[in-house]
């Protein structure tokens, strides 16, 4: 399983002025504990950072980043959408950066459950969408992708590099040894995911609609919270998945068991 248990970080794309790090993940899974995976847009020398995680990981993250590019240099953090394991440590990140917040308009009245005290850098999306300017006037877009699993859940679109994050989207959870970086072969992944996208999406209706408008994106890579990147032909292997699961409410009688 070819480049498992890479903690140092991999640049996915990169030109002139515009790179897209992976910021590496834990080497080891810990029984109990999610595992997450961070992201880093460096544009025109100034970065964005996604779904930094959760508070026991920032010392791990904020050392990550800088291996790429000086702490406050960080103008932009997006959170996909509001659970702890994305957004807990965001009182810790308003702390040591200047940076601006993306996160759904449902979750702005919640962040401060998290600690914190000042909250006129946090900026809210509308459910419909919307974007941020990066240094160099490029812009990344917020996709609409509630209910999947959250009801304000968005994916960030970078159309420089082709890549989209998806936050929960595409999530698999690893075991033992199972663990690597890249999806190159979907059919070997899918078991992966099969249970995780059953019960947190919410229906298929739902992700069918997530899927079409994805697919006109046309992304190279789609880039989860969770588990491992998809590419080259993995990311329409797993578009066509999603789209014909069944999901969420689809199940009802099953999982309440009447």
């Amino acid at each position: 399983m070819a480049e498992s248990g890479d903690t140092t970080g991999k640049v996915l794309y990169k030109d002139d002025t515009h790179t897209y790090i992976w910021l590496g993940g834990e080497n080891k899974y810990r029984k109990g504990v999610i595992q997450t995976m961070q992201y880093l847009i460096i544009d025109n020398g100034r970065g964005t950072l996604l779904d930094p995680g959760g508070v026991h990981l920032f010392p791990k993250v904020v050392a990550a980043v800088s291996r790429f590019i000086a702490i406050d240099k960080i103008d932009t953090i997006f959170f996909s959408h509001q659970d702890p394991d994305v957004s807990s440590g965001i009182a810790l990140w308003l702390g040591i950066t200047n940076a601006k917040v993306y996160i759904s308009a449902l979750w702005t009245r919640f962040l401060p459950h998290f600690g914190i005290v000042d909250t006129t850098r946090i900026i809210p999306i509308d459910d419909r969408g919307g974007s941020a300017k990066l240094a160099s006037g490029a812009e990344v877009r917020f996709i609409p992708s509630h209910f999947m699993h959250s009801p304000g859940q968005f994916a960030l679109w970078d159309a420089r590099s082709k890549i989209l994050f998806t936050g929960d989207i595409g999530a698999a959870v690893f075991g033992d040894g199972e663990e690597t970086v890249f999806v190159d072969d979907f059919s070997k992944h899918v078991h992966l995911i099969e249970d995780f996208h059953r019960r947190y999406m919410a229906s298929n209706a739902v992700v069918r609609k997530w899927c079409t408008q994805v697919s006109r994106l046309n992304p190279t890579m789609i880039a989860p919270q969770h588990g491992a990147i998809y590419r080259n032909e993995s990311v329409t292997a797993f578009l066509d998945w999603l789209s014909a699961l069944r999901c969420g409410t689809d199940l009802a009688d099953q999982i309440f068991g009447f």
